[in-house]
């Protein structure tokens, strides 16, 4: 027999599933309207962004260190080119809210990548803070601008202010396809970190919490059918502002409230390094065979978006052709691995 909790957490998963499934189609084909938070609850929403605004924010001075450049000068090889690693996305790709270029996500990813495939790594990052959906367009198009120069996997995490900014999902979730698919046609992988849970944020107070939380985790499952639809691969980054952050704030959260630390950062990277590496084909073939023991399995990709929402460091990928209920996923929960400390890197200037 379920428990009580059992059955009210597949419930929901079912329902989160469904909106998403909606959105995702809408996004597909070209739907306007389909509202994260409903029309009377606007008002109350307006009314506590104005407060939480008053607290979030303060203390950042918008500085993003500039970590472009070549990370494990130790593996390199006459004649073997480095990896090429691509950042695209918000103020979390960016990194705004740490003072060192090792801090940031960029960096950390290059530096454990560089460390699993025992190959350099060039990294470039062209997210920029404040950015939503809509502005990957103008960021592929700085990618693929050589087609001489096709990266060899792009990392997006994106989401956050689509929310904050009432953009209508099913227009964040078709920019977000959009980028993928173009960057999958011109032959680079993709890893999409999925819109982090903003009810953890801490000076925000009921009901923006519940309906902040709400809002990111849908956005997140309609944005990993959505990227697996296109060839991507998604990582769920509730532990950039989940648990980990609501039960150590002071330690997680950087001094405006909102973006990560270095350990925050850090925390996030290991859970998106391993993707990174399987999407390359540098991870254990064992590994990358479900875990019936982990919960790892293949569902129909609304299900499997909607749990890795509720689930922060949940991989989903494209797994079987699709069946009566669309697409099938894998979801793998992938066993975190530490990221090594960035060695010091010449940085090159941003395009």
């Amino acid at each position: 027999m379920y428990g009580y909790e059992e059955v009210a957490a597949g419930m929901t998963s079912m329902s989160r599933a469904r909106v998403a499934r909606r959105i995702a189609a809408g996004a597909a084909y070209g739907g306007g309207g389909i509202g994260l938070v409903g029309a009377a609850a606007a008002g109350v929403l307006l009314a506590e962004m104005q407060m939480a605004r008053r607290h979030v924010g303060n203390g950042s001075d918008n500085h993003v260190p500039l970590a472009n450049g070549l990370y494990g000068h130790v593996y390199e090889t006459p004649g073997e080119p480095p990896l090429h690693l691509i950042l695209l996305g918000d103020s979390t790709a960016a990194g705004q809210g740490v003072h060192r270029a090792g801090q940031t996500p960029g960096a950390l990813l290059a530096s454990g990548l560089a460390a699993v495939a025992e190959r350099p790594v060039r990294l470039r990052n062209v997210a920029l803070p404040g950015a939503q959906s809509d502005d990957l367009d103008r960021q592929v198009a700085l990618v693929l601008a050589d087609p001489a120069q096709v990266p060899d996997i792009c990392v997006i995490m994106v989401g956050a202010n689509d929310v904050t900014h009432r953009m209508p999902p099913t227009r964040s979730v078709r920019h977000l396809s959009a980028a993928v698919r173009r960057l999958r046609t011109a032959g680079a992988e993709v890893v999409v970190g999925t819109c982090p849970d903003l009810g953890t944020i801490e000076p925000v107070q009921q009901p923006l919490r519940w309906l902040a939380r709400r809002a990111s985790r849908q956005l997140a499952a309609a944005q990993t059918i959505g990227v697996v639809e296109q060839g991507g691969r998604t990582v769920s980054l509730g532990d950039l502002l989940g648990p980990e952050f609501e039960a150590n704030p002071r330690e997680l959260f950087g001094p405006d409230n909102y973006h990560p630390s270095a350990e925050g950062y850090a925390t996030a990277a290991m859970a998106v390094l391993p993707t990174v590496c399987a999407a390359l084909g540098l991870w254990p073939a064992e590994e990358e065979r479900p875990d019936v023991s982990r919960r790892e399995g293949f569902l129909p990709v609304a299900r499997a978006a909607a749990e890795a929402a509720s689930e922060a460091g949940t991989e989903v990928t494209a797994a079987l052709p699709t069946g009566p209920r669309g697409p099938w996923a894998l979801l793998k929960r992938r066993r975190r691995r530490r990221v090594p400390e960035p060695e010091p890197t010449s940085v090159t200037p941003s395009a």
